[in-house]
């Protein structure tokens, strides 16, 4: 059975919010309708998003470290939220395995935020109607788009390509190959609701300063992007986003087949590029 989802590298992610907002603005002009926003310029502002983005710190000076962490509804295989609601607003579709609500049936009870575990469902204030993320339902088959936009908003959004989109049944799918390369886990799973999106764990890094997050060199060094691009040799970063953290590194593929492909995220592509040529001494675990 297909099951699409996401997978989020944290090692990656740069809290940057890109994701929220783009999440934010694709879905409140899309089939979910207008997203109330409640006291947006006051000091406590508030609202209904689909996507948030957590930031934590973790450790200590000089061994300190930030981690950013984006929630959203999981898409759970077994999801609690759908036998609690009473008049089947929400349900899982068979043919992609999305968790869905039918705003027409929500009469906004919340059982199904009380059943979630993960705190991923939002009721919004304005419409009394509870909202989730739809993995942009309403986008990704959507044939008046080019097929390389077929994606979640926050997918195309993401700088760093820290999110990946497909699905994680299909053995070939970039999404279940990150998986099995990086160690893909998925949250709570003593629940039992078999959460669909997984995350990629952070990659602890050591340099000669002792701190895991600055970029100065420490241990032997491995070939890098910088140093393929010197040297001339194409560099595939769609591996790359699968396989960051690991040494070996996948040159089979032109860069220009990945633009043909629609697989790669030019906004990334940039950042790459520029991160390239300003940094001078990378982390060998760290290639990107």
């Amino acid at each position: 059975m297909t099951q699409m989802a996401l997978v989020i590298d944290l090692n990656v992610c740069v809290g940057c919010h890109a994701c929220v907002t783009s999440c934010k603005e694709w879905n409140t002009s899309g089939q979910a309708g207008s997203l109330s926003d409640v006291r947006p310029y006051d000091a406590d502002p508030s609202g209904t998003f689909f996507n948030r983005v957590q930031t934590y710190e973790a450790g200590e000076f000089p061994n300190s470290d930030t981690i950013h962490f984006p929630k959203s509804c999981l898409h759970c295989e077994d999801p609690p939220c759908v036998p609690v609601c009473p008049t089947g607003a929400s349900f899982k579709r068979k043919e992609d395995g999305l968790v869905l609500v039918d705003y027409d049936k929500c009469i906004g009870c919340k059982y199904c935020s009380w059943a979630c575990p993960y705190g991923a469902r939002e009721l919004d204030e304005e419409r009394k109607e509870m909202t989730k993320c739809t993995l942009c339902a309403d986008r990704i088959y959507n044939e008046a788009l080019p097929e390389r936009d077929r994606k979640p908003a926050c997918v195309l959004a993401c700088p760093t390509s820290a999110r990946i989109f497909g699905d994680i049944h299909d053995p070939e799918s970039d999404a279940s190959k990150a998986i099995q390369a990086r160690g893909g886990y998925q949250l709570m799973p003593e629940w039992g609701t078999k959460p669909s999106n997984h995350y990629l764990p952070r990659v602890k890094t050591e340099s000669s300063c002792g701190s895991g997050s600055c970029g100065c060199s420490g241990g032997a060094s491995a070939a890098s992007p910088a140093s393929m691009l010197d040297a001339g040799e194409p560099i595939n970063l769609a591996s790359l986003a699968i396989r960051r953290g690991t040494p070996a590194m996948s040159r089979d593929m032109r860069l220009d087949d990945r633009l043909d492909s629609g697989k790669l995220n030019l906004a990334a592509f940039a950042t790459r590029v520029k991160s390239l040529f300003t940094r001078s001494q990378p982390v060998a675990t760290r290639e990107i």
